[in-house]
């Protein structure tokens, strides 16, 4: 059993008959009435995504999820595919269920994937990744680490704001947490 408090993106939960994982979740008080839990559910069968609201004090039946290690290949536009690192055997996530995962996927990246039900419904990415910039505007002499920062693009499309002395080239840890620079990777 999961209690409200317990609740945080990505955790599979199970209602009706039927297994959800949270998309979103905000605590809510109000004025004089009992605080309640508002989500944002994914189903994972069908992918539709749907909003419900509970008191506080309502206890979940969190489903059980399998972590297998991963390797992931590569993309086709809408899907993306991962190999299992023991049995070499292929599965494939949607866009839809990867959210934001994928502004870090690039071939290679080892990571773990979440089935639930026999079925993989997300990944769990590592806390930070090192990626290429591949476009950002010019340093200048004189600029430092403290000065300010610039916006720069990813070699898988994102974008971060990163400090003047990174250039084009250069290889960058981001936490996947927040989307933020952390530090200049070797």
């Amino acid at each position: 059993m999961v209690t409200a408090g317990e609740l945080k993106k990505g955790i599979a939960i199970e209602l009706d008959e039927a297994v959800y994982q949270i998309v979103e979740f905000q605590h809510i008080k109000m004025g004089r009435g009992s605080a309640q839990v508002r989500l944002k559910l994914r189903d994972i069968q069908s992918g539709n995504i749907t909003e419900r609201s509970f008191q506080a004090n309502y206890k979940f039946t969190s489903a059980f999820l399998e972590h297998r290690s991963v390797q992931y290949l590569y993309n086709d536009g809408s899907l993306y595919y991962f190999m299992d690192n023991e049995s070499y055997e292929q599965m494939a996530l949607a866009i839809e269920q990867l959210d934001d995962a994928t502004n870090y996927l690039k071939e290679g990246l080892n990571l773990n994937i979440l089935i639930c039900k026999g079925e993989a419904i997300n990944v769990e990415l590592p806390v930070a990744v090192v990626l290429q910039v591949t476009e950002t505007d010019p340093g200048f002499k004189g600029d430092t680490a403290t000065g300010g920062s610039k916006l720069a693009v990813m070699e898988t499309g994102f974008t971060v704001q990163v400090p003047l002395f990174i250039n084009i080239g250069d290889m960058i840890k981001i936490d996947t947490r927040s989307g933020e620079y952390l530090e200049k990777a070797n």
